[in-house]
C-alpha cells in the first residue's frame, strides 16, 4: 500500500498560532454567557474602600467627662459708686463790651440799655442706635443624640421638643465590621416579591466606615443604598448618602457650612446634629441602644433627622416592647423600634435590634404609603458579636 505524502504547506501561509485560537473561543463563550444572563454583571455595588483595613472590634464612645468646676473667685469689695459730674454747660457766647457812651447833652435822653445775647441752648444727645432686629428664619428645632421621651406623656410631642435643644452626645458602641444577609419578601402592587435577597455590608476602620445595602434579583442588583462618613463622638457621621436604582440621587453633608445639599438640585436644608441617612439610621439606632440600653425602655422615643437622597425629615422612633422571631438564621429576642408615618406620604418603618447581636438589625420592615412592602429577615450574619 504506497502512501501518497502530506501536502507541504503553501509558502506565504502563515499557521494561526494556538493562543489565538483559545482566547477566541473564550471570546465567544463570554458573550454567549452574557446573552443568557449568566456572567457576573459590572452594574453591582462598587467595593468599599475600607475592604482592605476593616475592624471587627466594637468601638465604644464614652460621652466626655464633665469638667471640673473650679470656686468662683470672692467678688471685689464694692466700691463707693461715683456721682455723675453734671455737664458743663456751654458758655454763653461772650458779648461784646459796648464802648464807654460820650456824655451826651442835658436835654437828650438817655440811651437804651443793649439786649442780652440769647443764651446757646445745648444740642440733644443722639438718639441711641436702634437694637438689631433678630435673625429672621431661626432654627427651630435641632434633632436629638437620643432623647427619651416618655410615651405616656405624648411622645411624639415630647421627642420634637427634646429635639430643639441639641444635647450632649450620649454613649454609644459602634458595632464592628460585620456582613448580614437578608432573604426578603414583600408586595409591590399586585404582584409579590419573591426570589429577592438583601445584603448589608458595614464596614469600619476605628475612624471611618462605609455601609452598603443591596437588593439582588438572580444576578441583577435591583436597588442599592451607600453611606460613608467617620465616627465621631456621637457615633455614627455620615458624610454622602445615595440611592440608585436607575439612577444615582445623593444627599452631601456639608457640615463646616451646616447644610445638606442634594444631587438632584433640590433645595437643601439645614444640617442638625445627629443627624443621619436612611441607611446609617438603623446602625446608629442599634449603637446608642447598646452604648446604655437602660436609658431606653419600652415606652421611650428617638428624634433623629434623618436625610434621603432628595429630602430630610425629623423621624420619631418609638421603643416597644421585646419580640421573640424566629427568622431564617434561628431565633432572636430583639427590642422593636417602629417609626409611624406623621405626614400623608411618609413610610412606616420597624426595625428590630437584636441584643446578641449588639443590637444590629435582624428585621427590616418597610411599608409605603400605599401599602406596598419590604420585609427584610437575617438568614446570616458573619462577623457579628454582641
Amino acid at each position: 500500500m504506497h502512501l501518497r505524502p502530506a501536502a507541504p504547506a503553501l509558502p506565504g501561509v502563515p499557521r494561526p498560532p494556538w493562543r489565538a485560537l483559545a482566547l477566541l473561543a473564550a471570546a465567544v463563550l463570554l458573550a454567549h454567557m452574557a446573552l443568557l444572563g449568566l456572567a457576573p454583571l459590572a452594574g453591582g455595588p462598587h467595593p468599599s474602600p475600607l475592604a482592605g483595613r476593616f475592624v471587627t472590634r466594637t468601638i465604644v464612645i464614652a460621652p466626655p467627662p464633665e469638667p471640673l468646676t473650679a470656686p468662683a473667685p470672692e467678688p471685689p469689695a464694692a466700691s463707693k459708686p461715683t456721682a455723675p459730674k453734671p455737664a458743663r454747660p456751654r458758655p454763653a457766647a461772650r458779648r461784646e463790651a459796648p464802648a464807654a457812651p460820650t456824655p451826651p447833652p442835658a436835654d437828650s435822653p438817655a440811651p437804651e440799655q443793649a439786649a442780652p445775647a440769647e443764651a446757646t441752648v445745648p444740642a440733644e444727645p443722639p438718639a441711641a442706635e436702634a437694637a438689631p432686629e433678630p435673625a429672621a428664619g431661626a432654627l427651630a428645632g435641632a434633632a436629638s443624640n437620643g432623647a427619651g421621651a416618655d410615651a405616656g406623656s405624648g411622645a411624639d410631642s415630647g421627642a420634637a421638643a427634646t429635639a430643639g435643644q441639641a444635647e450632649p452626645p450620649q454613649p454609644t458602641h459602634v458595632p464592628g465590621s460585620v456582613q448580614l444577609a437578608f432573604a426578603v419578601t414583600g408586595q409591590m402592587g399586585s404582584a409579590p416579591m419573591q426570589g429577592v435577597f438583601g445584603t448589608l455590608v458595614w464596614q469600619q476602620d476605628g475612624q471611618q466606615y462605609d455601609a452598603q445595602l443591596s437588593l439582588r434579583f438572580l444576578f441583577k442588583t435591583i436597588r442599592s443604598q451607600h453611606s460613608n462618613g467617620v465616627i465621631g463622638a456621637g457615633g455614627i457621621e455620615p458624610a454622602r448618602f445615595s440611592d440608585k436604582r436607575r439612577t444615582e440621587v445623593a444627599a452631601h453633608f456639608m457640615r463646616e457650612q451646616g447644610q445638606v445639599v442634594f444631587s438632584n438640585n433640590a433645595p437643601s436644608v439645614p444640617l442638625l446634629p445627629g443627624a443621619q441617612d436612611r441607611l446609617s439610621v438603623m446602625l446608629q439606632l442599634g449603637a446608642l441602644m447598646a452604648g446604655d440600653p437602660a436609658r431606653y425602655p419600652p415606652g421611650a422615643a428617638f428624634a433623629i433627622q434623618t436625610v434621603g437622597p432628595r429630602d430630610a425629615d425629623l423621624w420619631i422612633f418609638k421603643v416597644e416592647e421585646d419580640e421573640h422571631l424566629t427568622l431564617p438564621a434561628g431565633q432572636y429576642n430583639a427590642r422593636k423600634l417602629t417609626r409611624n408615618p406623621r405626614k400623608p406620604f411618609d413610610d412606616k418603618v420597624e426595625l428590630w435590634l437584636a441584643p446578641e447581636l449588639g443590637y444590629l438589625p435582624v428585621r427590616i420592615r418597610q411599608t409605603l404609603a400605599n401599602g406596598d412592602f419590604a420585609d427584610f429577615q437575617l438568614r446570616d450574619a458573619q462577623g457579628a458579636r454582641p
